[in-house]
């Protein structure tokens, strides 16, 4: 970034101001040469030069600037600054007293950056009263300091950036002179009256979290989500982040950067959910949907007219997409979907339209690749910054924040000083006071590199900071707010300012290596793809495809999430249960395993059953069975013959399929369920069919009618002749009587006969036929209709 000249413009007050004050200073600068010519002194009486020289290599005591009020003074105003020092020598030290220095101000930002890590000159002390005395400070046993001094004695010239120590000076009974033993160093702003001419500054105000929404779905018809964790009703409640980013944003002028995940978690815990625990879930409580109600009222409340950016669902990692996913097959689909499905989602929660119109990859590093990739969604603006494009020409002031970048694209950059100022432990108070005193320090030195020239810049922070760093960030924003210099900005007007003409627009062909080694490695996005595959495979089946399609789709958009950076195995146990659930419920329909089949006979009817476990009904399915010896047992009318299979929701369906055996033996039978489209769908199973010529039981049925017939007709052989011969032998002896008599008999004999013939059931097959009315009817079959339930495991086919 190129840096401001030397030279500060100033207004007319604050040239009286300047010319006040450096007449005083003037008169005592012979003093404070002789007195940076002393050399040093074990006595009571050590120099300036003894304390400023000491002051670059003491860390006997460590000095904490816990507070710093007000960040931006003006005339009149009293400066506070408080904190506490601590003695972390092994002697204790005497005579100890607290002060402040003003140094002079700064001529550039990177002098700022200079004098924040390391700066030799101490300043000249605030005299008089302003100071703390300590008699003594035991080693390890911190004490606290407050200081109030009238700004007016602070001797401030002209505006700019003043550097601003906090000293102790002590004696130890090593070094029995007074010298200083610890300092703190900060800024203070000092511009008591407007700017001609405000830097506008966009501040964007990320409200992004982690995924923590599965695929899961409980078996309802609610379809209650489950978490994978319940972290976010922390991240909600009050103290937790995401509440602290709310509270805080809401009353500051800021442009909303939201993901819409974390809209649609919040909203899936407004109801019942269920949370993994291991390998069971468990229901949360009714607090945490309280919790979540209050949070999403006070956002819709706080969007309300306000600029709202909508990221792409879940946030996806632009840079691994660009470096690692864009070869593999359906992976920008993918970050279509998100972008798509954003605008709707924030829209139909926050009753705001939101803009998709940027891509923000992460920490705005960008390549032509990055580029490419962002853009291919349908945003035309890229969140980049300025440690990334940076300026290669000779500008000597920060320029504005938009410049083309080729193709149609817009690059917003970032300002990097301002962006990662919020970085650390902000819940350190001395952390947390420096951080605010050097963004304003930056942005009062921004405005001051050009008086007269408007300019818009942006700040975007990290994306998910802490409770600790949202409170820093309202604080220093709050401050410049109030300020004189600067003035606040939506997101799209600064995308809509006319670039400096010397501006950097050049994309940098190289990706820091640091950033490279976080990125989602290559098989995360085959994972994505090889379950999409499945997913689409599962679809064509069902009855109701909006209950998978829905949250099988966010969730693959969550495996793609930037928050995976540096969490690798996270990620990989995350695109697997995705994974791994899309097969737990394809399996739920399924052939039932069989038995094998005996076939008596050379036709019969096979039961295969389809259960379908599901809650949704599914169709578009088809059954075929195939003979593994077509030639031996055919299936319909050759090989293989298929069926169209539909099963309701929670029900099993038996399909019948006509076998036709052509020899005796044991054949194989497959079973397979087939998609519409001819795809194989699921595992198929595999049975034998056991055909038989004529069962056993039928033999004897057989052989004992036989029997029957054959002794029935010799009894009826027997009795014809003994009754043939008896006429013969009477009819020599009998008269006309006798003849009349056998004859009578014999009648009464063939009637005899006759009638246990009849009773006996042994008539012959023409007489019989003679008798009946009517021809009887086939045996019914000895197996029941089509069934909806499971088939068992050794049921008998159908004859």
């Amino acid at each position: 970034m190129a840096e401001a000249a030397d030279f500060q413009g100033t207004s007319a007050s604050a040239a009286r101001r300047w010319l006040r004050r450096t007449g005083v200073l003037l008169a005592g600068a012979p003093l404070l040469a002789g007195l940076l010519q002393l050399p040093a002194s074990p006595t009571a009486g050590a120099t300036e030069h003894t304390a400023v020289a000491d002051a670059t290599g003491s860390s006997t005591v460590d000095v904490s600037l816990d507070s710093l009020s007000p960040s931006v003074p003006s005339d009149g105003d009293t400066l506070t600054v408080s904190g506490r020092v601590n003695n972390k020598g092994k002697q204790s030290v005497t005579d100890a007293q607290v002060g402040l220095r003003v140094g002079p101000t700064v001529n550039g930002r990177s002098s700022i950056d200079t004098a924040a890590k390391s700066n030799p000159y101490a300043g000249t002390e605030v005299g008089g009263s302003y100071v703390q005395d300590f008699a003594e400070l035991t080693p390890g046993v911190p004490q606290s300091f407050s200081i109030s001094v009238p700004v007016d004695d602070l001797d401030l010239g002209a505006d700019g950036v003043y550097q601003l120590g906090v000293t102790l000076t002590g004696e130890t009974a090593a070094q029995p002179y007074e010298r200083i033993l610890g300092i703190e160093r900060t800024f203070l702003p000092w511009q008591p009256e407007a700017s001609e001419t405000k830097t506008r500054t966009t501040f964007l105000w990320p409200l992004i979290s982690t995924p923590h929404m599965t695929a899961e779905t409980g078996s309802n018809e609610q379809q209650t989500p489950v978490f994978k964790d319940d972290d976010l009703a922390a991240e909600l409640a009050p103290g937790g982040r995401l509440q602290q980013l709310l509270t805080l944003g809401k009353e500051l002028d800021v442009t909303w950067v939201i993901d819409p995940d974390l809209l649609a978690s919040v909203v899936a815990m407004t109801s019942s959910y269920e949370i993994q625990t291991g390998a069971e879930t468990t229901t949360a409580g009714t607090r945490q949907e309280a919790v979540a109600n209050q949070w999403l009222a006070e956002l819709e409340k706080a969007v309300e007219g306000e600029e709202v950016v909508a990221l792409p669902f879940a946030d996806p990692d632009l840079a691994s997409l660009a470096h690692r996913g864009k070869d593999v097959a359906g992976s920008l689909s993918h970050l279509k979907d998100a972008t798509e499905v954003a605008a709707t989602t924030v829209e139909s929660i926050l009753h705001v339209t939101p803009s998709t119109d940027y891509s923000w990859p992460v920490n705005g590093a960008i390549d032509p690749s990055i580029v490419k990739v962002a853009t291919s969604a349908g945003a035309d603006t890229v969140i980049s910054r300025s440690d990334s494009l940076k300026e290669t020409g000779s500008l000597s002031y920060t320029p504005s924040a938009a410049r083309p970048i080729g193709g149609g694209t817009t690059a917003v950059v970032a300002d990097a000083r301002l962006s990662t100022a919020f970085q650390g432990d902000m819940a350190v108070a001395g952390n947390s006071t420096l951080a605010v005193q050097e963004f304003l320090a930056q942005t009062l030195m921004i405005t001051l590199q050009q008086p007269g020239k408007p300019r818009s810049i942006v700040v975007a922070p990290q994306r998910m900071p802490s409770a600790s760093q949202a409170q820093t960030m309202a604080q220093a924003l709050t401050a410049l707010q109030g300020g004189n210099w600067s003035q606040s900005a939506d997101l799209s007007a600064a995308t809509e300012t006319k670039p400096d003409p010397g501006a950097t627009t050049r994309v940098p062909s190289a990706y820091p290596s640091s950033l490279r080694k976080q990125e989602l490695p290559p098989k995360t996005f085959e994972q994505i793809e090889e379950t999409q595959r499945k997913i689409n495979k599962f679809r064509v089946i069902l009855t109701e495809e909006d209950r998978v399609i829905t949250p099988f789709g966010r969730a693959l958009n969550r495996a793609m999430s930037t928050s995976w950076r540096g969490h690798e195995a996270e990620a990989v146990v995350y695109g697997y249960g995705v994974d791994a659930y899309i097969d737990e419920l394809t399996e739920q329909v399924a052939l039932i395993k069989k038995s094998e089949a005996k076939l008596s006979g050379r036709s019969a009817t096979i039961p295969i059953t389809v259960q379908n476990n599901l809650v949704q009904g599914v169709d578009h399915l088809v059954l075929r069975l195939t003979s593994e010896q077509p030639s031996r047992l055919r299936i319909g009318d050759g090989a293989s013959y298929e069926q169209q299979v539909e099963v309701s929701g929670g029900h099993s369906q038996s399909v019948k399929f006509t076998a036709n055996g052509r020899a005796t033996g044991q054949y194989a039978v497959t079973a397979q369920l087939y998609t519409e489209d001819r795809q194989p769908y699921g595992r198929p199973i595999t049975f034998y069919v056991n055909v038989t010529e004529i069962p056993p039981a039928v033999m004897l049925v057989i052989a004992g009618g036989v029997l029957l017939l054959v002794l029935a007709g010799f009894r009826m052989y027997t009795q014809r002749k003994r009754a043939a011969a008896r006429q013969a032998e009477e009819g020599l002896d009998d008269g006309p009587e006798d003849d009349a008599e056998d004859g009578r008999e014999e009648a009464f004999h063939s009637e005899s006969e006759t009638k246990s013939e009849a009773e006996s059931g042994l008539a012959s097959p023409a007489e019989s036929r003679a008798d009946d009315p009517e021809q009887p009817s086939d045996p019914p079959p000895d197996t029941a209709p089509e069934s909806t339930g499971p088939s068992g495991t050794g049921e008998r086919v159908d004859r």
